[in-house]
């Protein structure tokens, strides 16, 4: 069942396999469509005219399996597949990474399942059938809000903290309390200025693990832990400061 209005007098040329990659492409994006037609179409298009790498997946467990083994800067879902919906896989991604932009594509229009979208961390929302050069609009615009909002954050995110009796020079690695001064390694940095903009506020045990590690697995998750252990030590000298595990969730920085 075609889904989708392929513009006019535009001639693509399939790809020999349906999860070829271009390595010149900068941006990488995971296409979840069970329709083969439509996915190795969608593919093609999205590669030749927005120079994109596309990773295609034929149905919620292969689009599951391949996203916990590479990083996206944005996934699109179709909705209605087989072994798993779009909604659950969508729901999988954001437990892992609650920033990925994701678009959710779907023949249904109620309004009930727009919300549902959303409600789960969808950033966008498509109704088949649609034109393809308004899914590569959408793409484009979605990354380029992501793009200014991530220059704006950086830009915007000190390097230095006041952290009770301590001051902390992220640039330097240098804890700092009255004349003793300790040099922490990169990772206890990261880890440590991450808690700082979070200060008295929930860093999630996700967020942490992708932003420095760029994966969550269980071996960098323990790592974590000793370095967190290692930031409790830093601090122990005022006892307004303390780093607690918020169960089930990640740590918070406490300066009272």
């Amino acid at each position: 069942m075609k889904l989708f209005s392929q513009p006019k007098k535009l001639k693509i040329k399939m790809p020999a396999t349906s999860n070829s990659a271009n390595t010149n492409k900068s941006q990488k994006i995971l296409l979840v469509e069970d329709d083969p037609n439509l996915g190795l179409i969608l593919q093609d298009y999205l590669q030749l005219k927005g120079k994109y790498d596309v990773v295609l997946a034929r149905d919620g467990e292969e689009g599951s399996l391949l996203f916990s083994k590479d990083k996206y800067d944005l996934c699109i879902l179709d909705v209605m597949m087989p072994k798993k919906d779009g909604f659950t896989l969508g729901k999988e991604i954001r437990k892992v990474n609650p920033v990925v932009p994701i678009i959710f594509a779907t023949a249904k229009t109620m309004i009930d399942d727009k919300a549902e979208a959303f409600t789960l961390g969808g950033d966008d929302y498509i109704t088949k059938p649609f034109r393809i050069e308004e899914l590569l609009l959408r793409i484009n615009a979605l990354l380029k809000r992501v793009a200014n909002q991530e220059k704006t954050e950086t830009e915007e995110q000190p390097d230095k903290f006041e952290i009770g009796d301590y001051q902390f020079d992220y640039v330097t690695q240098i804890i700092r309390k009255d004349d003793v001064q300790q040099k922490v390694s990169t990772k206890e940095a990261e880890l440590l200025r991450l808690l700082c903009l979070k200060k008295n506020n929930v860093l999630t045990r996700e967020e942490a693990l992708l932003n420095i590690w760029h994966d969550d697995n269980y071996f960098n998750g323990r790592s974590m832990d000793v370095f967190l252990s290692k930031l409790r030590k830093y601090l122990k000298d005022d006892p307004r400061v303390e780093i607690i595990n918020v169960h089930g969730k990640g740590y918070k920085l406490i300066v009272n």
